[in-house]
């Protein structure tokens, strides 16, 4: 026996008793209760004892729970029955026995209780001692704890393989002018033009397979009174804001590889409060969260979260609003500066931290049974995003910080225009600009993007829907002459700059919009045409075209679902560069996938 169910009888069969002896008591005293006088009844007009049904129902209940031995309630239904057939003798010797003496005027002797009255009764002791046990969590001891229930948890695991393919003509070799601003911007040490190293460079003709998975496991918690919190563990491969896929026998950052485990990250964690007034609903969230805007993989990739500050309102759905607008305004910071920048000097820099402000507002619109719309205009302001150049120095160490080497990105894809940062002074320490060209390199535009997002979606095959959605972005901030005059890539075959402003993408999707059920399908196509600084590279799609921008072409896929909570996918991809030298990649993937 459980300590736990030990516990709960040595609880439970004091009030079983006490049930037992209230049911028998409401006998015993029915010929005994006093009320306003009256003679006493004759014999005839006596009642009959009642069942002691009432208690042994209750002693079964409490077995049937497992809150009672077998034996135990056996006893206590024996006592039960004895206890009512002493009460049935007392009541017919009762009626044996002469009239009782006079008693006061304002007495009477009562020797019924309605039936109606002792159920009531009865109940009210079985209620009395079920509510005790639902309280103290002792009428089912197998059950979670009140807190448990207020969690809900939830996760998904995909295992992918992805099969990369670079055509024939693609420009290779250091005069393509694929570097990898990234994987230079990031080192310890910035790179020297002069030296003798040769600076990072893209993959842009080695076809590659691999095989990758991804692995999510969360929670909601509600806190109570609007509130609630979330958490989310993910896997990648790094740190990289866009994907949280992890590649199989992928060696690096001391993971991976030769079976090696690998590393876990928190992917989300946030406090949010929720009220609902008159037909609408509002929210703010702080933390790190999903993307809270209406948006495509064009600007924000899928697995991306958005740290900082959101507020969000709508309506609410209802038969007569057919017309439901909304909005969503937000505080993010990107970069926060280092607290002791630059570590190796002793006089420190003044911060440049970077933020976005954002603001969108659009509706929901129910058009009739079998068409619906969704629109939105949205503004995204990057404070300190770009590049500055430095102050005048001389470096002589590659350590020899520039006083705006922190306001290179810290994460980058590829696509948008670089400038270098360091204004490097050219003297006999460095052979007049010929050695010690240590450099690193910033985005050579600001970002201040301007974007309309729409969807129309067409239900009257349904649960077949067919859905258009589009995208236009500009980014407001770019003066194409201004970026021209620093950039290093983005450089036509003639060395002048190629680069642009402007972003579209449209896909038309078929099928189920949630594969709940086996075969459940769906369908898409779609086109982008993304020019190199219309977004920020780091935060747009991860996949198509190797992610980044500067990119156009086509995509092709699907989804099949094998259960509730299986499906598989593929997906094909084509990627044309826009500008700078040639550069084509075609991308296959076809993923398996389990929610739970």
């Amino acid at each position: 026996m459980s300590h736990v169910a030990f516990v709960s009888r040595r609880r439970l069969l004091p009030l079983i008793v006490s049930a037992c002896c209230a049911s028998v008591a409401l006998i015993g005293h029915a010929a005994e209760a006093v009320a306003p006088a009256t003679p006493a009844a004759p014999a005839a007009a006596l009642p009959t004892a009642p069942s002691p049904n009432a208690t042994i129902n209750l002693i079964r209940l409490m077995a049937e729970r497992g809150l009672l031995p077998a034996a135990d309630a056996e006893k206590l239904i024996a006592q039960a029955e004895a206890e009512a057939v002493q009460a049935r003798t007392a009541i017919a010797a009762a009626s044996a026995q002469p009239a009782a003496a006079p008693v006061a005027d304002d007495t009477v002797r009562v020797t019924y209780i309605p039936g109606n009255v002792r159920r009531q009764m009865v109940e009210e002791v079985r209620q009395e001692v079920m509510s005790q046990a639902v309280e103290e969590n002792w009428a089912a001891p197998r059950t979670l704890p009140e807190w448990a229930a207020r969690w809900r948890f939830m996760g998904d695991i995909r295992m992918r393989y992805e099969g990369i393919t670079y055509p024939s003509g693609n420009a290779t070799g250091l005069t393509s002018n694929f570097w990898n601003y990234n994987a230079i911007n990031t080192s310890a040490t910035p790179y020297d033009f002069t030296g003798a190293a040769n600076p990072p460079i893209l993959n842009a003709d080695q076809n590659r397979d691999r095989t990758r998975f991804r692995v999510r496991f969360g929670a909601e918690i509600d806190l109570e009174e609007g509130f609630t919190s979330g958490v989310r563990l993910a896997t990648g491969e790094n740190n990289s804001p866009v994907s949280q896929n992890q590649s199989f026998g992928a060696a690096g950052s001391g993971q991976g590889g030769n079976f090696s485990k690998y590393s876990i990250w928190l992917d989300r964690g946030f406090i949010k409060y929720e009220s609902t007034y008159a037909a609408s609903n509002w929210s703010v969230t702080m933390g790190r969260f999903e993307n809270p805007f209406f948006s495509t993989t064009m600007l924000w990739a899928n697995d991306l979260g958005f740290d900082g500050l959101v507020f969000q309102g709508r309506m609410q759905p209802g038969e007569q609003r057919t017309f439901r607008p909304f909005v969503t305004l937000g505080m993010f910071p990107v970069f926060n500066t280092d607290l002791n920048f630059a570590s190796t000097n002793p006089n420190k820099f003044k911060s440049t931290d970077k933020w976005l402000t954002a603001a969108q507002i659009g509706y929901e619109w129910t058009i009739n049974k079998d068409f619906s719309a969704k629109g939105a205009i949205a503004l995204y302001d990057f404070q300190n995003i770009e590049g500055q150049l430095s102050d005048p120095y001389t470096p002589i160490l590659a350590s020899d910080a520039g006083n705006t080497d922190s306001t290179r990105p810290t994460f980058a894809q590829k696509g948008n225009t670089y400038m270098p940062l360091r204004n490097i002074t050219p003297n006999a320490s460095n052979g007049f600009g010929t050695t010690n060209q240590y450099q690193y390199f910033g985005l050579a535009t600001p970002f201040r993007d301007v974007v309309l997002t729409g969807r129309l979606d067409y239900n009257h095959f349904d649960p077949v829907q067919i859905s258009l959605i589009g995208e236009v972005v500009e980014n407001v901030s770019y003066h194409r002459d201004d970026v021209a005059a620093t950039a290093v890539n983005n450089l036509k075959t003639s060395g002048s700059f190629g680069g642009g402003d402007f972003g579209g993408i449209l896909n038309l999707q078929v099928g189920y919009p949630v594969l709940d059920k086996r075969w459940d399908w769906n369908v898409a196509i779609g086109y982008r045409y993304v020019e190199s600084d219309a977004v920020v590279d780091g935060f747009t799609d991860s996949d198509f075209g190797g992610g980044g921008t500067n990119l156009k072409g086509y995509t092709l896929g699907g989804n099949l679902a094998l259960s509730h909570r299986v499906w598989v996918g593929l997906k094909l991809m084509a990627a044309d560069s826009i500008a700078g030298p040639a550069y084509k990649n075609d991308i296959l993937q076809l993923d398996f996938n389990g929610r739970f």
